[in-house]
């Protein structure tokens, strides 16, 4: 794997000159105190000044590996050579017009693309929107005015954004939910299939929760209420959980029995990151609307809904929209992003970044009991750490272990349900040495709980 895009002149390693953070990093966060929502966190207390291929540099002079892409944003690297190109191309022409205004080209073509990458050889159309949750939220209104329905079903473990609708097909308080509510109306929460945390064990799981799943809705909701069900084919936030084999069919068979839209959120999982242009085509499901963002235009804000001709056109002209939806610069870095995705074949780097990751995160477990699961697909990987001996979750050990890393050099993530989940995205153009470097310090971290 070799070192692809991002900037030549930035040199691809890790570097920790200052302490972490360092004195400007230090100053500047003092400067974001007194003037920034303190809502507003941040995961490293360090400010960037660049970034490309798999590292990114901050203010004083310190070359992190980066095991984050922003969290699974910038997929083909920190300003990748196409998307520069096409969106400084575009500045050149025009910023904004509102493509509700006076549309452009590039709109169009990126719902072209769309419909040419997503699953299913059905007519399709799509809405372009600035950022996950809205277009999460965008596909309920379709749905909704497509059934004539009013009943979300969606799932344990799930995120979905920060708006109000979102936050209530969100299932984790804190940070997301807490004291925010009241939430909207009409969202019901049933069973998602996961295998290490299933109360009779992984073999059955699917099925069981499946068969729970279902029943719940049947006899709560009552199917012929339901406009949509809304679910991560890889659940980010939740921990990188997939869901057992078997389940995602199982309730999208469900749903197509009864006139229910199903709708596959990609936010976080879609565009090469585990190793396919989308998660849901691993067991074939092909979802009536899918959302996307994040890895989307590399690192310009954009969002779509993609779905089935006919439920995209149940909605009224101007009932879909916003001001800066589908914005001309941000169209321009996504076709440039699609351009590098396919000319790199960056699904293959994807698999090949989870042929190097796993194995030695196996070992690690077999060496570590910190670690109760390894999982994820492609370069969407995770570890859950537990109190060894247990299936308890040990978020005290993921903090150590993200803490250590950031120390070293290397960004890492953490999520999950309970906190105990270190999740790696890395940058699919990331050189392959960076990346072992990358985890031989994740190892160090592991080693130092012991």
């Amino acid at each position: 794997m070799t070192e692809l895009s991002g900037g030549p002149s930035l040199p691809q390693e890790r570097r920790v000159v200052t302490a972490v953070p360092g004195p400007k990093s230090q100053e500047l966060m003092a400067r974001k105190q007194s003037t920034v929502a303190g809502g507003v966190g941040a995961v490293m207390p360090v400010f960037a000044a660049r970034a490309g291929g798999g590292v990114l540099e901050d203010v004083d002079g310190n070359s992190f590996i980066d095991l984050g892409s922003g969290i699974a944003v910038t997929s083909v690297g920190n300003s990748d050579p196409a998307v520069v190109r096409r969106a400084a191309e575009q500045l050149e022409r025009f910023t904004h017009t509102c493509a509700m205004v006076t549309p452009y080209e590039g709109y169009v073509e990126v719902c072209e693309e769309l419909a040419r990458l997503t699953p299913g050889d059905h007519a399709k159309k799509s809405a372009l929107f600035n950022s996950g949750a809205e277009a999460v939220e965008n596909a309920v209104k379709i749905a909704r005015s497509h059934t004539g329905r009013q009943a979300v079903v969606v799932f344990d473990h799930g995120y979905h954004g920060r708006t109000n609708l979102t936050m209530a097909l969100t299932a984790k308080n804190m940070p997301y939910k807490h004291g925010f509510g009241p939430f909207a109306p009409e969202v019901y929460r049933v069973p998602v299939a996961y295998p290490f945390r299933w109360p009779t064990g992984p073999d059955n799981c699917a099925e069981e929760a499946a068969a729970q799943a279902i029943d719940q809705i049947t006899k709560q909701v009552g199917a012929e209420n339901v406009a949509a069900i809304v679910i991560e084919p890889v659940l980010g936030e939740g921990g990188f959980i997939e869901p057992a084999k078997g389940f995602l069919p199982a309730i999208r068979q469900f749903a197509a029995d009864n006139g229910i839209v199903f709708v596959a959120d990609e936010i976080q999982s879609g565009f090469c990151r585990t190793g396919q242009w989308f998660a849901c085509e691993d067991e074939g499901v092909v979802p009536d609307l899918i959302t996307t963002a994040k890895g989307i235009a590399g690192g310009l804000p954009l969002a779509a809904v993609t779905g089935r001709a006919e439920i995209m056109d149940a909605v009224h002209s101007g009932g879909l929209g916003g001001t800066y939806g589908g914005n001309p610069v941000a169209c321009a870095a996504a076709l440039g992003a699609i351009e590098t995705m396919r000319e790199l074949d960056l699904n293959a780097k994807a698999r090949r970044i989870e042929e190097v990751m796993k194995p030695r995160l196996e070992k690690a477990a077999e060496r570590y009991g910190v670690i109760g699961e390894v999982r994820g697909r492609g370069a969407m990987i995770a570890i859950e750490l537990v109190k060894p001996g247990t299936k308890e979750p040990n978020p005290e050990a993921t903090a150590a272990v993200a803490k250590h890393c950031h120390q070293a050099g290397v960004l890492v993530l953490t999520t999950g349900t309970y906190g105990n989940v270190v999740r790696f995205l890395p940058p699919l153009v990331i050189g392959e040495d960076l990346l072992n470097e990358g985890l031989d310090v994740v190892e160090e971290a592991l080693a130092g709980l012991e």
